[in-house]
């Protein structure tokens, strides 16, 4: 289930993978999350699934319209569905299958067929509606078009959603575009596709599926063949190919499509590369050239330690950050980064870069050494950091999952030295985070709603002569946006109450030692009196609700439940809001 963050949705989100942990600096525009994980960017990937009625014929002129169908004859073949003389429903004769730009297109009379006949069936559900699903098409009909060319087993089809509710119904397809991968005719228990979504990668990760994931290496030649072929490359080095930690290799070279894999149980390459027992090696034409990966001989080759092994040392030492890399760097799944900020276009900055690499090693695994070229558009990692470009060459350490931020001190020289220092400090401890905050404005308190920033809301948020009503707002976020005119006019209905204060903080730009803000927009209600007491707002957002929460002291009043005829429970009190999902 998706966590919206679209145009209507409740709450706006900052990048975070659905698993946990955070992606601090990652652009909004590329965050972009696997199925099943929260919503990140206001483009995501899937367009939720529409339940219930959408329109006046969809909930109550359509269900008449097939009954009258059904009762006449006209809804399929003599008595089926709808008929007023109960007999079971006929199946639907099956059909040829159309073609569309080299995919099949599926329909409730054509899926049984088309599985039947092919043992390798990649089936999207799309709606035509759906932005999503319009921009896959084009790679969809590539990736068919690259394995019609190499005659694979594999073929690729979809199903309108909407138009074949049954199907989406009896395949639980809650969102668009869904993949779903059927072998061997399997109606029962397809494989969620969890890929790519371009031609090449859609096209790779069916291949790793009816053909071997890992090629077959008996000789020195193959071996150097395939470690030539790539940047990287990894082999399984295996005394007995049945042994089920083979399986636990093989199941992981399906889904890592970014890495080539060998495997081999030959003595002669064993002997070639030093080895004596079953191991994992990792071949790359950069750094260290390689990284060995023993296999346990007691407890056996375990596939999430073998898979944070892989993307730990498949990545260079440094990193540059850009579009195409940055969401490598938080799937490594190293929380401390280490970041050098310089301009690439000046040669006094780039001579940085070899101290900055030599300092790399001894923290590999441990610290993620980035590199951020300011002169790039890389304008938004600036801007989490508190930085500008002018202040580059400089250095800073986060930790992803807790997001606290640390700087060196003013002026330092970088060097593999200064490097090794500040990361063994901040890792021991010795250095204290810092905390974004803007400058506070002169007047930040003369407008109705009155400016906070961090170096401010100590002060008027924990005075207790005070009750403090605060939106904590991003200024892309479109639902704090739509709830701006409403906030604005409770400042000026309250204005005259001087133990009332509404205000508002860009929760983008200054960081609280109170809490974190994970979401926009958030209301928070700091009532007067000692014991710094917050209250979390949870009501709707209009000026009618927000009157009564402030006049009832921060608190929400409670509506009896409408009365609705045969329902099994109450509905909830019109103030509750949710998070929905539908974007």
């Amino acid at each position: 289930m998706s966590l919206c963050v679209g145009a209507r949705g409740v709450a706006c989100l900052p990048p975070s993978p659905g698993g946990g942990g955070s992606w601090p600096y990652l652009s909004r525009d590329q965050a972009w999350v696997p199925r099943g994980g929260r919503c990140l960017a206001p483009r995501p990937l899937i367009c939720p699934r529409p339940r219930g009625p959408r329109t006046a014929m969809d909930g109550q002129l359509l269900p008449v319209l097939l009954l009258l169908l059904g009762a006449s004859g006209l809804w399929g073949q003599g008595p089926g569905w709808g008929s007023l003389g109960g007999a079971p429903e006929e199946q639907p004769p099956e059909e040829e299958p159309l073609e569309e730009d080299g995919v099949l297109v599926l329909s409730r009379q054509t899926l049984g067929q088309a599985l039947q006949e092919h043992p390798a069936l990649l089936v999207e559900f799309y709606a035509p509606w759906c932005g999503h699903c319009r921009a896959l098409a084009p790679e969809y009909s590539k990736a068919a078009a690259l394995l019609a060319a190499e005659s694979a087993r594999a073929r690729l089809a979809k199903v309108d959603g909407p138009a074949e509710p049954e199907l989406a119904e009896e395949f639980a397809v809650t969102e668009y575009p869904t993949l779903k991968f059927f072998r061997d005719g399997n109606r029962t228990h397809p494989e969620e596709y969890t890929g790519p979504r371009e031609a090449e990668g859609i096209a790779e990760w069916l291949r790793r599926r009816v053909g071997p994931s890992a090629r077959r290496l008996e000789h020195e030649e193959d071996a150097r063949a395939l470690m030539d072929s790539r940047d990287v490359v990894v082999v399984g080095f295996f005394q007995d190919l049945q042994d089920r930690d083979v399986a636990t290799f093989l199941g992981l070279a399906q889904d890592a499509l970014d890495m080539t894999f060998g495997l081999t149980d030959r003595p002669q390459l064993f002997q070639k590369f030093g080895l004596t027992k079953d191991t994992v090696v990792l071949f790359k034409k950069f750094d260290e050239g390689r990284a060995d990966f023993p296999v346990d001989k007691e407890l056996g080759l375990d596939q999430g330690d073998l898979s944070r092994f892989l993307l730990t040392h498949s990545m260079r030492l440094v990193t540059e950050y850009n579009s195409e890399t940055s969401s490598k760097i938080f799937e490594a799944r190293i929380l401390n980064h280490l970041l050098l900020f310089i301009n690439q276009t000046l040669d006094a900055h780039r001579e940085l870069l070899a101290g900055f690499r030599e300092a790399a090693p001894p923290f590999r695994g441990q610290v993620l050494f980035v590199v951020v070229d300011v002169s790039a558009d890389n304008d938004h990692v600036l801007q989490y950091f508190g930085l500008e470009a002018r202040e580059a060459p400089t250095l800073r350490f986060i930790n992803v999952e807790t997001t606290k931020k640390y700087a060196p001190e003013p002026g330092a020289l970088v060097t593999a030295a200064t490097v090794t220092d500040f990361c063994r400090v901040v890792l021991g401890g010795g250095v204290k985070p810092y905390r974004l905050s803007q400058e506070v404005p002169p007047d930040w308190d003369q407008r109705p709603v009155k400016t906070l920033v961090g170096k401010n809301f100590e002060q008027v948020a924990f005075d207790e002569t005070k009750n403090v009503f605060i939106k904590f707002y991003a200024p892309w976020c479109t639902h704090c946006k739509e709830m701006a005119p409403a906030w604005e006019e409770l400042a000026e209905k309250y204005r005259d109450h001087e133990d009332i204060v509404i205000a508002e903080l860009d929760a983008t730009a200054n960081e609280l030692e109170a809490f974190p803000v994970h979401g926009f927009p958030i209301l928070k209600y700091f009532p007067a009196g000692p014991g710094r007491k917050v209250i979390d707002y949870k009501g709707t957002r209009d000026l009618e609700t927000f009157s009564k929460f402030l006049d009832s002291g921060g608190q929400l009043p409670t509506e009896e439940p409408a009365e609705v005829p045969g329902a099994a429970f109450p509905e909830k009190p019109g103030n509750a809001t949710e998070p929905r999902d539908e974007l």
